[in-house]
């Protein structure tokens, strides 16, 4: 069973950014982000060997919850992070998490 991480990001200091957080962005298989070039910066300010990335943010939130829920039913584990906090709160993410549920995947924050 593949998992959805819901990745908190710092709203400020990078280096906020939790140890759990950079190890879970350092195994995902598939990073889901608001915003790529934002994520890239966040990845290699941390060291991090950028993984596959996928666009997901509110414009194209309806399909892209379906591409990542295949990806999930597909065994490949799926991080989900916003541009600045918390994914699901203000941010898109509502829908993969339900999509993620639905398919009997663990939604880990």
């Amino acid at each position: 069973m593949a998992t959805l991480y819901l990745v908190a990001t710092p709203i400020g200091n990078l280096e906020d950014l939790s140890p759990r957080a950079v190890e879970v962005l350092g195994q995902a298989d598939l990073i889901a982000a608001e915003d790529t070039r934002h994520t890239r910066k966040l990845l290699s300010a941390m060291n991090i060997p950028a993984p596959r990335l996928a666009s997901y943010y509110e414009p194209n939130e309806k399909t892209q919850a379906v591409a990542l829920a295949d990806e999930l039913d597909a065994g490949r584990d799926v991080a989900l992070v916003s541009d600045a906090g918390t994914p699901g709160i203000s941010d898109p993410g509502y829908r993969v998490v339900c999509l993620a549920i639905e398919r009997g995947h663990q939604v880990v924050p």
